[in-house]
């Protein structure tokens, strides 16, 4: 590409052209320290406006995620609930399972830890009722070899009760009274787990306790 020209125009005092010219500008030339300048300058120009770019983007970036994350979170939380509950069902459902051929291979089990923990309570009573269902000659027979071993010395009176579940039982004494059934105790955990997981989640408090002795 040609350069053009330039005019130089002199004019006098009463505005007539006294003196025009024309000439060519010429191009200036730089040196190579120079051209390394304006190169090195235009690259951390381009650095820094990359970085600015870079910046600007991962802020957007993490402006979206938080604004996602903050969107998904009742989801998110829904699904941790969901996720409690099923855990405390299958918890349950092995404890059941569990408890349940524990009590069929051992019936005697729980009145007999029974009797050891009241031991000292029953030691002065001349009398104990034993209430259960379906207890035969080898039961009470077992029953009363218990109380012997926990110390006791006085009457053993047995009580059938048809109405209550496998491995249940009630104990009487003159100034006390015990009982113990399965299916209620594991009915009222079940209870007790659902109500604290639903107040954890922010829906109703855990239920008081009631007064009674279960083994």
């Amino acid at each position: 590409m040609s350069t053009p020209f330039a005019f130089d125009t002199e004019f006098s005092a009463d505005g007539s052209v006294v003196r025009e010219s024309a000439w060519k500008p010429t191009k200036r030339s730089y040196m190579p320290a120079e051209v390394d300048a304006l190169v090195a300058h235009a690259k951390l120009e381009a650095r820094q406006q990359a970085l600015a770019e870079i910046d600007n983007i991962r802020a957007m970036a993490l402006t979206n995620i938080a604004q996602g994350v903050a969107a998904a979170m009742p989801s998110l939380r829904g699904v941790a609930q969901a996720h409690r509950e099923q855990s405390a069902d299958l918890a349950l459902a092995a404890a059941r399972a569990i408890g349940g051929a524990a009590l069929e291979r051992f019936p005697q089990a729980p009145l007999r830890a029974a009797l050891e923990a009241l031991a000292q309570e029953i030691d002065a009573s001349p009398r104990l009722v034993v209430r259960a269902a379906g207890l035969d000659d080898e039961g009470r027979a077992q029953i009363e070899r218990a109380c012997a071993d926990s110390g006791f010395t006085g009457v053993v009176a047995f009580r059938d009760e048809p109405g209550m579940g496998f491995a249940a039982f009630k104990l009487e004494w003159a100034d006390g009274r015990a009982d113990h059934d399965p299916e209620g105790s594991a009915q009222r955990v079940a209870e007790a787990l659902t109500a604290a997981l639903a107040a954890e989640a922010g829906h109703a408090e855990p239920p008081i306790n009631t007064d009674r002795s279960d083994f």
